[in-house]
């Protein structure tokens, strides 16, 4: 288990405290029909607040601010005159009962999860959450697909099992906005826990019907042997069983951890709850410079303490050994002080606050656990003066990447092969031009995707329509006798050194026009061929462009270095050897894909 993460281990049987039948349903249950009847009750004033935590990499840094589930003397929360007490918070029902009671004043989940209770904690003013910090974004889950399910494009009305009510039900909303479905274009089976026998990864196991599972990273494993293999069959894994989205190399921005706060709390107690996110800011500083040692395999001292204090709070069970408590921190991606400031205040941001609530709200409402939309409340925090309390520097993240094709240079294999979702657009014959009251949609559609995707290529793939290759090549060839032109009835077929030639096979034809001598040809089809690349290569460059114009325009945080243009010329048409016109604009086309790549090739941008 040490190559696994231990990710969300702690939402898993117990995340909520009733016990479901796995379901092929679109709807959950109104969240409060799982909850009960709940008083609402002010807030008890206890010797130490009460603080839930689960078990994720992120609150890691809350057990090292904290010195352990009580607070001690000489760390960084016992400094800011804080007195808490860390409680397990992974039934998540549990909390939110604790929340409404008054026994604790917070909330710890994901954005979706805590949108899934809105309506039970928002309808009474005194507990409408304030979300004040976030922790981390994930790094470690998964979707875990079959042999022959290879793209997102194939989504509709495959079978998806996941937990209910678990922190992959936001993952999944966000994976069917790329292709554009909704929950009633696909099977949903709801398991009862995130990992187990009742868990996703078992179901899938079990029943060859489920097209893919949503998963943590040990189950991802048990699974796949790994996140960039397929299972073998052997040894539990499932044969051609494979990653086809993670949150670790392509959707960096979906699940959000926070921390959330009661209204009436938050009010009466602003300063305190500062100080807790100023403590948990500066922890994550300090866990983050001490987990550099572990890399080299010289922990320092200082650092397997936190390790070993991580398994003593989450169990041996959970965390056997220092590498898998190490792997746990490694599972998600800490946003720290200017991440948390882009997240709650910059508008463009289209992975912050405004737009996950807005998403997690709407997402409630359709699958029934609210009856209409909760919002969340802005903590309007001061980062300046956070940044002081906390002691950690305040530098706002920059947009890298300013080039024209983005900076990466990507194999048309690479391309291919790493592509989890495409669309295209199409115009008109020798169109350089990409004007965005034409565009518009196409282009929001791909800077969204392209800031959920944080760790993926955006590539904008330009194509040309070969038949004037194809033309000028017929006549050169046929001029220069290597090849025969034979009326066949109403058609003529063509041979070449005694062989039939497909003129369909473009990728025949353009072996042959590369490497045969067409000098003194009338209209040489290698000249024409170049200029049909040159100009997809144009057309890819000028939508790129005209997406960062867009981009600017709109006032999005947007890292260019994410967006790369790619000229394919005529070697991937759509149709071949097109009759007429409006058959030769079908490969007069730019497709945007979402691109897999290998290693760390996107510029750090934490929001």
């Amino acid at each position: 288990m040490s190559d696994s993460m231990k990710a969300r281990i702690a939402l898993s049987c117990t995340i909520f405290a009733i016990s479901f039948t796995a379901t092929t349903v679109m709807a959950q249950e109104p969240f409060s029909k799982l909850v009960g009847p709940v008083t609402v009750g002010p807030v008890q004033k206890t010797n130490a607040l009460e603080v839930p935590f689960i078990t994720w990499g992120g609150d890691v840094a809350t057990f090292h601010a904290n010195g352990g589930l009580d607070t001690k003397p000489g760390t960084i929360f016992e400094k800011h005159g804080l007195k808490l007490k860390l409680v397990p918070g992974d039934d998540f029902v549990g909390q939110v009962k604790n929340y409404l009671g008054g026994k604790t004043p917070f909330l710890r989940g994901t954005m979706s999860m805590i949108g899934q209770a809105s309506e039970v904690i928002g309808a009474d003013p005194r507990t409408k959450p304030v979300v004040f910090l976030q922790l981390t974004w994930s790094a470690g889950d998964h979707m875990v697909a079959r042999e022959n399910f290879r793209n997102l494009n194939e989504m509709k009305a495959k079978k998806f099992v996941l937990q209910r009510g678990g922190p992959h039900v936001g993952m999944l909303n966000d994976i069917l906005q790329t292709p554009r479905l909704s929950w009633t274009d696909i099977q949903v089976v709801w398991a009862d826990d995130l990992t187990g026998p009742k868990g996703p990864a078992e179901l899938f196991r079990k029943d060859p019907t489920i097209d893919a599972c949503f998963c943590i990273s040990p189950d991802m494993a048990g699974l796949t042997g790994g996140l960039k293999e397929k299972g073998s069959g052997k040894e539990g894994t499932v044969k051609g069983a494979h990653v086809l989205v993670s949150t670790a190399d392509l959707l960096a921005r979906s699940i959000a951890d926070v921390y959330a706060c009661r209204k009436d709390f938050y009010d009466a107690n602003k300063e305190q709850v500062e100080k807790f996110a100023a403590g948990y800011l500066k922890g994550c500083v300090e866990l983050l410079d001490l987990k550099k040692s572990f890399k080299d395999k010289k922990p320092t001292p200082k650092y397997t303490q936190i390790l070993k204090m991580t398994q003593q709070i989450l169990g041996k069970e959970v965390i056997p050994t220092e590498e898998d408590a190490d792997g746990l921190i490694s599972d998600c991606t800490f946003v720290l002080l200017d991440g948390n400031e882009s997240f709650f205040t910059d508008r463009g941001n289209l992975s912050g606050f405004e737009q996950k609530m807005d998403e997690v709200l709407k997402l409630a409402v359709a699958l029934k656990n609210a009856s209409k939309e909760f919002p969340f409340l802005h903590p309007s925090a001061d980062y300046s003066k956070l940044a002081t309390t906390a002691g950690v520097a305040r530098t706002r993240p920059a947009v890298a990447g300013n080039g024209r094709s983005g900076g990466e240079v990507l194999s048309d294999e690479d391309i291919i092969a790493g592509t989890i979702n495409s669309y295209t657009i199409f115009f008109e014959p020798d169109q350089r031009v990409f004007r965005q009251e034409q565009y518009s949609e196409d282009f929001e559609r791909a800077i969204r995707q392209a800031s959920t995707y944080g760790k993926a290529k955006i590539v904008i793939r330009g194509h040309s329509d070969p038949t004037k290759t194809l033309l000028d090549f017929v006549q050169a060839a046929v001029a220069k006798g290597v090849l025969k032109q034979i009326k066949m009835g109403d058609q003529f077929e063509y041979f070449m050194e005694g062989k039939k030639l497909d003129l369909t096979d473009t990728k025949k034809i353009v072996e042959i026009v590369k490497t045969m001598n067409f000098d003194g040809a009338q209209n040489n089809p290698l000249d024409t061929f170049e200029v049909a690349e040159n100009l997809s290569n144009e057309r890819a460059s000028a939508v790129r462009d005209a997406v960062i114009k867009y981009a600017e325009m709109k006032k999005y945080l947007f890292d260019k270095s994410q967006i790369v243009s790619d000229g394919a010329g005529i070697v991937d048409p759509v149709i071949p050897k097109p009759k007429n016109l409006n058959e030769a604009k079908k490969n007069m086309r730019v497709e945007f894909r979402i691109v897999r790549v290998s290693g760390e090739v996107t510029s750090s941008f934490n929001f």
